[in-house]
């Protein structure tokens, strides 16, 4: 069952080439990123390209419940009159925050440092997901969690009412983990510091210092050492949203796999924390061109032009897995079309995502034929050519995983289905009509 309503299933056929342009949604972590400051900030701040994907509008209510003051203009665009640091009100209502992983973890951490009290839940997805590798950081802040087990939705917050700064290092390479570190340390006095080992997606980083917050980084022998100093004045400021990276992966890859493709995907980001799907790509000879390249709201941007042609099989470097970790699924997907073997390592945050995603595509791809491995942290695909497909899939209510496999569809001898696209609503509103104007061949299905 979907999120917010009941089962759509679909099936995607093979078809002939793409062509066209494919304008894909603002960046996601970027769009949740611009409404948690913006309410944070004194002023207004003026939001355009904004993903308005359920997650995100999802975000937006939840800041609305924190006392700010959120309105959309027209599309993609949005202002926030903020409440200033340490000025979140107590919400009078649970915060549903729905399928948003990010959202909701982003969302305690800000709150974590204020002396109010906030009861999160989601959908059957987000309750299932573990919490406590965001509740136990913000712990040493001062404030109280109380959840069920394993820490999981729904759950309640406690803020501190005297937090205090402190020194954390990440146990896993995760952005919201870093994230949610940095947002409470804003009104802890002094100084807070954050060490990852491995370099995660950088746009706390980048946007807290575009607000005002001081806040430094430096690499170390022990890793990315980030400092930040607390109960900073955060000024409201103009944000244009770059296109998301992880949406456009699903245009480029659909390109890779049906032959006679060319794609134009304009205006994506490329921050080097978040690229290695497209370095990998290239690595495994795909014809990608970066046209157009530039900054944009302080974000390296560039037009993708990709036309299909041969791809091989190759290994994944660990250490890129935090610059590309949403975009396995639909790699695996590629991988499964190419020659030879791809080996992906170092992927074991995949299973604690909106669902199992090794499992959720080790097991659709075995349905459709291909030879996969697996182990925790390592995912194996035999590359055949031509996929026999001809499989229903499931989901497990994660967007990705629907994606992915509508995208297998366009290539597979038989169609591929899906048990639910409803998922996909959640940051990539547009995709289903999207690649049916670049050629693909949907179909809906009775539930």
């Amino acid at each position: 069952m979907s999120g917010h309503g009941s089962p759509r299933p679909m099936t995607s056929r093979k078809c002939g080439p793409l062509n066209g342009e494919a304008h894909v949604p603002g960046d996601k972590s970027i769009s949740h990123r611009s409404m948690i400051l913006g309410a944070l900030s004194v002023g207004e701040t003026h939001v355009t390209g904004l993903l308005e994907g359920s997650d995100v509008l999802d975000t937006a209510k939840a800041m609305q419940a924190f006392g700010a003051t959120v309105e959309r203009q027209g599309e993609g665009e949005w202002t926030i009159q903020g409440v200033g640091v340490g000025g979140f009100a107590e919400p009078e209502q649970v915060i549903d925050c729905g399928n948003a992983g990010t959202g909701v973890r982003l969302i305690m951490g800000a709150m974590a440092t204020s002396p109010i009290t906030a009861t999160f839940t989601g959908d059957a997805s987000l309750r299932s997901r573990p919490m406590g590798r965001i509740t136990d950081p913000l712990a040493l802040f001062g404030a109280e969690s109380h959840g069920r087990s394993g820490g999981r939705l729904p759950l309640t917050l406690v803020g501190a009412c005297d937090p205090v700064p402190v020194v954390y290092t990440t146990p896993v390479p995760s952005a919201q983990v870093k994230s949610a570190v940095l947002l409470a340390a804003l009104n802890a006095p002094g100084e807070t510091v954050v060490i990852e080992k491995e370099a995660t997606r950088d746009h706390t980083e980048r946007m807290l210092a575009g607000f005002g917050a001081k806040i430094t980084t430096e690499v170390t022998d022990e890793g990315r050492v980030i400092t930040l100093k607390g109960q900073p004045e955060l000024t409201g400021q103009t944000i244009v949203v770059p296109r998301d990276p992880s949406s456009a992966a699903f245009p480029v890859v659909a390109a890779l796999l049906v032959e006679g493709s060319e794609v134009l995907v304009p205006n994506i980001g490329q921050n080097p924390t978040r690229n290695g799907l497209f370095t990998t790509l290239v690595e495994m000879g795909a014809d990608i061109t970066f046209e157009n390249e530039r900054i944009e709201g302080g974000e390296p941007v560039a037009d993708l032009r990709v036309k299909y042609g041969p791809l091989k099989g190759i290994e994944v470097p660990p250490a890129r897995a935090a610059s590309m970790i949403d975009e396995y699924p639909i790699l695996s997907v590629l991988a499964a079309t190419a020659e030879g073997t791809t080996v992906m390592r170092g992927v074991k945050e995949l299973r604690v995502k909106e669902s199992d995603r090794i499992d959720a595509m080790a097991r659709g791809l075995e349905a459709c034929g291909v030879s996969i491995e697996e182990d925790v942290d390592t995912f194996i695909v035999h590359g055949m050519g031509k996929v026999p497909g001809g499989a229903v899939c499931k989901t497990h209510l994660d967007h990705r995983i629907a994606m992915s496999f509508m995208c297998l569809g366009m290539a597979s001898e038989k169609p591929v289905g899906i048990d639910d696209a409803g998922a996909i609503e959640t940051s990539f509103p547009d995709f289903l009509p999207l690649m049916e104007r670049l050629g693909a061949s949907f179909r809906k299905d009775n539930a």
